[in-house]
């Protein structure tokens, strides 16, 4: 439930919940409630007043694009800095840092960071939302497909959810991707290995995916960027 508030909790033989929306307050009974409202840095008394490390509102150590600190030849990465706090994200800046330290040009491109909300049904998402964009004013074009229209979410009984692509309105560049369903977690990973090759949405809709496979929903969205999705209907752009 999206704009939403819970206004209290409390619990008995189960957990009672009371929240408001536009609608008004409401209550509701679960047997469990996890709350989870967000994380921040572990960086008290991190290192001495001395060493004048920067540290930003959150209490995330302050680290450029290649993540080095304040403090010359420091580094940090991880959950300790900015940007979502995911274990390969971590693990790939890990990985940059120690080859830098050998003298590569290692980078890592954080607008191909995917992430992945492990809940039933799955999220992933990689780049922005539609709504960043257009307020940004980059032009967008975008295609969703639904698995209630997959074949193989319908044999799997998990038809919940939808693929959705969005490129760019003028160069036809993939820019991101959200996905809402079964396998989430797995299929992001298609849309990623695209936009770090820099396909367009065209190109993975020439791509050839197997058949029955969740992954044929990533074809459909690409195909309805243009309109031209097989297996629903769509209105002629």
């Amino acid at each position: 439930m999206t704009a939403t508030e819970v206004v209290k909790a409390g619990k008995k033989r189960k957990v009672e919940v009371v929240f408001q929306d536009s609608d008004g307050e409401h209550k509701e009974r679960f047997n469990k409630l996890i709350v989870a409202v967000g994380r921040t840095p572990n960086s008290d008394n991190l290192a001495d007043e001395a060493v004048e490390l920067m540290l930003d509102e959150r209490g995330a150590v302050h680290v450029d694009e290649f993540c080095e600190t304040s403090a010359p030849y420091v580094y940090a990465i991880g959950d300790l800095v900015r940007g979502p706090m995911l274990a390969h994200k971590g693990s790939e800046e890990g990985i940059m840092v120690a080859e830098r330290l050998v003298g590569q040009a290692t980078q890592l491109d954080y607008n191909l960071i995917p992430s992945v909300i492990y809940t039933h049904p799955e999220i992933a998402w990689v780049g922005k939302t539609e709504q960043q964009f257009k307020t940004a004013g980059e032009p967008i074009k975008t295609g969703s497909f639904p698995f209630a229209a997959s074949g193989r979410a319908k044999a799997l009984g998990n038809t919940t959810g939808m693929v959705k692509l969005i490129a760019h309105a003028e160069t036809d560049r993939l820019l991101a991707a959200h996905i809402w369903g079964p396998q989430a977690s797995e299929l992001i990973g298609q849309v990623v290995m695209a936009m770090s090759l820099g396909a367009s949405a065209e190109d993975v809709a020439m791509t050839v995916f197997a058949h029955p496979t969740l992954s044929e929903a990533v074809h459909e969205a690409a195909l309805a960027v243009q309109g031209h999705a097989i297996h629903m209907v769509q209105r002629k752009r």
